[in-house]
């Protein structure tokens, strides 16, 4: 059993800024509380119970976020890259988290509900040395399939066009780690490539549910407006607004700890847990951020 996973989180977020001027992009809040959070929660529904991270960028906030370095249980690893060394050369940095085990491997700027139980149960019944959670869908379809298997990405074998998206999320065993060049710095993608000429680059499409890629700031706004649409707090009840504060409440969203004070008038503004409006500060489709 997959009981392991890797959780990306050790990008620049550059497509994200501002936001990610003040925290790494899987810190930034998504309706109340850190992106990782959902991610976290993601895999622990697929039994995921220990976890390694990587950072770089304002890595001082990861424990600040996890301060007794743990989330509802489970233990969470930090590896600290001083240079980005890609998807590749991050899952080498892990190595002694991995062991010997399998690892669920998760992109930690995407925001998903997808089925990645049937994802693991597609890997652990296979012999595949990795095995992708595909969509059918999306606007970056670079990956052909044939079957249950990956055919080609991003045309690098010639079997234009692509079919597929792939999601971010995907399993891999630890013999993987002997396939990637011997460079610090190293994508995962030529390991892939071998792995499909191998015929053991597994596909497991799955486009029920959810899968959101928060790039960049309308990208951003969108999932807090898709969410808006399925839950009932987008004032955090433990927001501090003024009774004499104007806000929309039918198109803010107010984290917790946020305060507004007397005289401030929000629309379509999304408040960060812990910031304060000040009085008679006016905002109309504002992200207010911690920074």
């Amino acid at each position: 059993m997959i009981h392991k996973a890797f959780i990306l989180g050790a990008g620049l977020g550059t497509r994200l800024r501002p936001l990610t001027d003040v925290l790494p992009k899987p810190l930034v809040p998504v309706f109340h509380e850190p992106m990782a959070n959902y991610a976290l929660r993601h895999c622990q529904s697929a039994g995921i119970t220990q976890f390694a991270i990587n950072t770089h960028h304002i890595p001082e906030a990861w424990h600040e976020a996890y301060p007794d370095g743990h989330f509802n249980g489970s233990p969470l690893h930090f590896f600290h890259e001083e240079v980005l060394l890609e998807t590749g050369g991050g899952i080498r940095n892990i190595a002694t988290f991995i062991g010997n085990d399998p690892l669920l491997v998760y992109n930690g700027d995407i925001l998903t509900d997808i089925d990645i139980g049937a994802l693991i149960a597609a890997h652990e019944a296979s012999a595949n040395i990795a095995t992708l959670a595909l969509r059918s869908t999306g606007e970056n379809r670079n990956v052909n399939i044939s079957g249950n298997h990956v055919s080609d990405m991003r045309n690098i074998l010639g079997n234009t066009p692509g079919t597929h998206q792939f999601t971010g999320i995907y399993c891999i065993e630890p013999e993987i780690i002997r396939m990637l060049p011997d460079e610090k710095v190293v994508s995962i993608v030529p390991a892939f490539i071998e792995l499909i000429q191998q015929g053991k680059l597994g596909a497991v499409v799955l486009d029920d549910g959810d899968w959101f890629d928060i790039g960049n700031p309308d990208a951003y706004r969108a999932v807090h407006d898709h969410l808006r649409k399925k839950r009932r707090d987008a004032i955090h009840p433990g927001a501090h607004i003024h009774p004499d504060a104007a806000v929309n409440t039918e198109t803010c969203i107010i984290g917790p700890g946020a305060t507004v004070e007397c005289g401030a008038r929000l629309d379509n503004t999304i408040v960060w847990p812990g910031v304060t409006v000040a009085k008679h500060n006016t905002h109309h489709g504002d992200i207010l951020t911690s920074g």
